[in-house]
């Protein structure tokens, strides 16, 4: 979403408020934002926090759906008389 806005890492980090490597770290997955970072980063990119997530929600989506699973067949139980 930064990318898409054409805003640097630099930039970006320096609207935030936060060191660049700091942001760096959060895109890449290695840091953990807290809910008052994550506010920070929607603002600066324009949006909410609701629109942030919904639109980080929205990209994930086709990674996070998996095919259903092939039904399992249960064998016939075998009764005794």
């Amino acid at each position: 979403m930064r990318q898409a806005q054409g805003l640097t890492q630099v930039i970006f980090s320096e609207r935030c408020g936060f060191y660049q490597t700091y942001l760096s770290r959060i895109e890449n997955g290695q840091a953990n934002p807290t809910l008052n970072a994550m506010e920070v980063i929607a603002t600066g990119l324009g949006l909410t926090i609701f629109q942030l997530f919904d639109r980080v929600r929205l990209s994930l989506e086709p990674e996070a759906a998996t095919p259903e699973a092939a039904p399992v067949e249960v064998p016939a139980s075998s009764e005794s008389s």
